[in-house]
């Protein structure tokens, strides 16, 4: 069975990025005063237009009353039947994921050391409620795992069983609003070794309302690895998935989408971690987390 790996965590050379560096260029705010003014003397009346980053048309609705409420399943101590160990790292990784979704405006509750049977039933009553006043819904499991399954305390679930609940033919008040679920767990046994690199909408659809939406549109799956792969935690810091996650998160998360925000937590995880064991079948291994998106629109928190 797979088993999230404990190891310290090596800050890399990575670490060195955050120090400013600053390339010689020339000064170009002569020359292109130059272009204005010349511009202005024409006397073409055009105005110089400005590119908007955000186009409202193609971002999620998030006028609510609420941000939406985000569950995290944290499982730290299994049946001994399980072959499960105790995941070590898991409560810091609880407490700083309630702290971060919370100040982004979610109503966060954390369950500890939940059985399949009450994953099942704490993501089924959370689809069953009304979530009209609300832009959003998310969940974040904590757990061993292996490729497309996550343990409970007494064995393992699909993931897919958990998440079919908000399926937009199941869970109407949550119909074209992003469910984001965030996943640490491994998905198989293999190790990534790492390799040294060089330094360096066709429609309007609003228009038509009689448009249909895929039952599996609007979902996000955030996991902390790719498929087949273990994925790493460290006893005294958390899983590397997780502090990434929320040092972005607490640094961008009311201004970057969420898929950039996403692929900043896949660089960091992919440079700035890295194994450090006694062991040399699990020293000096990586780590890249995977995203899987089925969001129709940009998403800003």
């Amino acid at each position: 069975m797979a088993d999230d790996q404990d190891c310290v965590v090596q800050q890399g050379a990575g670490d060195s990025e955050s120090r400013d560096t600053v390339d010689a260029k020339p000064d170009r705010s002569s020359f292109v005063q130059s272009l204005f003014n010349k511009k202005k003397k024409s006397g073409s009346g055009s105005s110089v237009k400005i590119p908007r980053d955000r186009e409202p048309t193609f971002q999620y609705n998030m006028d609510f009353e609420k941000v939406g409420k985000c569950i995290i399943i944290n499982n730290k101590n299994f049946d001994r039947m399980t072959g499960m160990g105790v995941r070590n790292g898991t409560d810091k990784d609880a407490e700083a994921l309630f702290k971060c979704f919370r100040s982004l405006g979610f109503d966060v509750t954390v369950y500890n050391d939940c059985s399949c049977a009450k994953m099942q039933d704490l993501l089924k009553k959370a689809s069953e409620e009304d979530h009209r006043n609300s832009a959003c819904f998310a969940c974040i499991l904590l757990s061993h795992g292996e490729e497309n399954f996550i343990y409970g305390t007494d064995g393992v679930t699909a993931i897919k069983d958990l998440t079919v609940h908000f399926r937009g033919d199941r869970c109407k008040t949550l119909l074209e609003k992003p469910k984001l679920f965030f996943i640490q767990a491994c998905r198989g046994t293999e190790l990534d070794d790492g390799i040294q690199a060089d330094s360096g909408p066709i429609n309007d659809t609003d228009a038509n309302p009689r448009y249909k939406i895929p039952v599996e549109a609007d979902f996000l799956f955030a996991y902390s690895t790719v498929p087949g792969y273990y994925s790493w935690r460290s006893p005294g810091s958390g899983s590397w998935f997780v502090q990434a996650l929320c040092s972005i998160l607490n640094e961008h998360g009311k201004s970057l989408e969420i898929l950039q925000i996403l692929t900043r937590v896949n660089d960091r995880v992919a440079r700035h971690f890295e194994s450090q064991s006694d062991d040399p079948r699990f020293h000096e291994k990586k780590q890249i987390p995977c995203v899987v998106s089925m969001l129709t629109k940009e998403l800003y928190f």
